[in-house]
């Protein structure tokens, strides 16, 4: 999916606390950086960074000659710890791994001319924590579409919120989170708890009703997925994982880790997706960083594949693993350069799984192939028995997708490149109000599929939009049983030009779930008087009686009517806040999960700083009858 195509952790504006204390980050010895003091401001600058950057990280990002690869300009407005975290944990390891230490860090304060600083929260933003055996578990928020079939539906008791009373929803509390520029994971409700984690590893409970702290933990990568929960015997358990493919199980009670393990099955393999548990198991998605490592020139792509492995949720030990290209990679052809290429690899698994219980199966989607020879497993619909992991059926949208951030003019490129059409979203398993089972995906090339699944029948598909690397049905839909809501991106940054015959059309979508014909359509609304704003659906949408919630790249989060689309209430989330937590708080464009709804509070993610979108740092609570 493009949001792994990006090679580092996209822009920050200025986003400085104002109640904390920094902590800088020093070596272990003295090296260049505190010997060599250079800026009037107290930073110490090494003059080393700017020949480091100009030899290593130049050649993609000197310009913007380079696909989707972040220009000069745009990374000196970031921070420096997020640039070093990008080589250290995130997108950059591959290119990282040639640097020292010491390099890393000189070339990241030297983009920026700042010192790597870690924001600490104040003691005063925490509060004490319980969880007490009264509370409902039914009212829980677990994974990435609210429940094991992935609609993202909440019924009027879960959610709190109606047609009658949701243009009175109003800001109650934001939290900032520390340093960041990006805010993607997704909270999981527990009692009077939210457990959400962050762009630099750190899982938080933060109380529902008022913003503040109850524990922090601190895992080993960017926590990019959703959080899962699991009440059992009076245990309660939170599972995620984070960028680096290490799955872990928290105490919620305590905060403490129960047991870590690495899903990962290859070097490059990487977690961008959200857990689910469910039968004694965690399923874990898998993807690769190969797609941004084969943008560096000597790297010898490509060879991994995306899969889904399953770990036993008491010990977190493997059980079974699903690696999606079936096929070792071996010599597949010569690049532009000599060398060989590598393949079949990629086909990543970006999204959620999704629990069939009554046929025993785990849907996931797949996306396209990293390089020569293309497979049938790519941008693809999988079913696996969810007891061996074996492949069921396999439905194949777009073949011959070939893709990496090296395209289209690096050496890496697998001929022409892209276009990149994966299913990027959760499959969703609902049944219509007559009783059928359906499950229903939509690709990033713009269309909604419904098939049977027990078999992969495909029943009906419908376009909505253009598609493209940023277009289509990028982060998800959501479904009432009726209808199925779909989020059309459609982003004139990155769309599919290779039909002039089909228009663009950003927007909310409603599709009658039996038929695929479209109900009604929304537009996403412009951005008045800017030019550079970016007025589109791209985050999942989440749905209850009577209202879809859906967000923009623009920072707009609104509640749309079910029955006509008709805008009922919206907020502007790109703007400051004043936080629980005391720090500098900013909202930005809205993508990636969808809002949280429980017992009439919503809990929206607000920034999201890649792809020239607006970055922002910020976990919104709204409630209802507020004044």
């Amino acid at each position: 999916m493009l949001l792994m195509m990006i090679m580092i952790v996209s822009t920050i504006l200025g986003l400085n606390p104002l109640k904390s204390k920094e902590k800088t980050f020093t070596l272990t010895y003295e090296s260049p950086i505190a010997r060599n003091p250079s800026n009037k401001t107290g930073d110490t600058i090494s003059p080393a960074g700017r020949a480091i950057f100009f030899r290593s990280c130049s050649p993609c990002h000197k310009d913007s000659t380079i696909a989707r690869a972040p220009a000069f300009d745009v990374l000196t407005t970031m921070t420096a710890r997020s640039i070093l975290f990008a080589l250290n944990k995130g997108k950059m390891q591959a290119q990282g791994a040639t640097l020292t230490d010491d390099q890393k860090l000189a070339v990241s304060q030297w983009i920026v001319q700042k010192n790597v600083t870690q924001t600490v929260i104040d003691p005063s933003a925490y509060t004490s924590f319980s969880i007490t055996e009264s509370q409902n578990g039914n009212f829980d928020y677990s994974g990435w579409g609210a429940n094991l079939e992935s609609t993202g539906f909440r019924t009027a008791s879960q959610s709190g919120i109606s047609t009658a009373n949701v243009s009175s929803l109003k800001l109650k509390w934001a939290f900032a989170f520390p340093d960041a520029t990006i805010v993607r994971s997704k909270p999981a409700v527990i009692g009077e708890w939210l457990i959400v984690g962050s762009q630099y590893g750190e899982l938080y409970a933060i109380n529902k009703r008022t913003g503040k702290l109850g524990w922090k933990f601190e895992a080993s990568a960017a926590i990019r997925g959703a959080i899962a929960v699991k009440r059992e015997a009076g245990a309660v358990t939170a599972y995620f994982a984070d960028f680096s493919s290490n799955v872990y199980a928290i105490n919620v009670r305590t905060g403490k880790q129960i047991w870590n393990n690495r899903a990962g099955f290859e070097p490059q393999s990487a977690c961008t997706g959200s857990v689910v548990v469910f039968g004694g198991k965690v399923f874990v998605p898998i993807t690769s960083i190969e797609v941004a490592s084969a943008a560096y020139g000597s790297y010898p792509c490509c060879s991994s594949s995306g899969g889904l492995v399953a770990l036993d949720a008491a010990t977190g030990t493997e059980l079974w693993r699903h690696r999606v290209i079936e096929s070792p990679a071996k010599e597949s052809g010569k690049k532009s350069n000599g060398k060989p290429f590598y393949g079949p690899s990629g086909a990543p698994v970006w999204c959620s799984p999704t629990i069939d219980k009554k046929r025993g199966l785990v849907f996931i989607g797949t996306g396209e192939n990293y390089s020569m020879p293309s497979t049938s497993t790519s941008d693809a619909i999988q079913a696996l028995d969810m007891k061996t992991g074996k492949l069921v059926w396999n439905f194949q949208a777009t073949g011959g997708d070939m893709y990496n951030l090296a395209c289209p003019a690096l050496n890496n490129c697998p001929g022409q490149g892209g276009p990149d059409l994966d299913f990027g979203m959760a499959p969703i398993l609902v049944r219509t109000s007559e009783g059928k089972e359906i499950l229903v995906a939509g690709q990033k090339s713009g269309m909604v599929y419904a098939f049977s699944p027990g078999t992969g029948t495909l029943l009906w598909k419908t376009r909505i939009g253009k598609g493209g690397a940023l277009g289509g049905i990028h982060w998800g839909m959501c479904s009432d049983g009726k209808l199925v809501f779909a989020a059309n991106a459609d982003n004139m940054i990155a769309i599919d030009k290779r039909d002039s015959s089909v228009k663009a059309s950003p927007g909310l979508f409603a599709l009658d779930l039996r038929s695929g014909k479209q109900v009604w359509k929304t537009a996403s609304p412009p951005c008045p008087g800017n030019q550079d704003c970016l007025a589109f659906n791209s985050a999942a949408p989440s749905v209850v009686p009577g209202i879809v919630f859906a967000g923009t790249l623009d920072g707009h989060i609104r509640a749309y009517a079910t029955k006509d689309g008709k805008i009922l209430w919206d907020f502007d989330t790109a703007i400051p806040f004043e936080t629980s937590d005391g720090l500098k708080g900013h909202g930005g464009a809205l993508d990636g999960p969808a809002p949280v709804v429980s017992e009439g509070m919503l809990f929206v993610n607000s920034g999201y700083g890649m792809f020239g979108e607006l970055p922002g740092n910020v976990l919104l609570a709204f409630k209802t009858g507020e004044k």
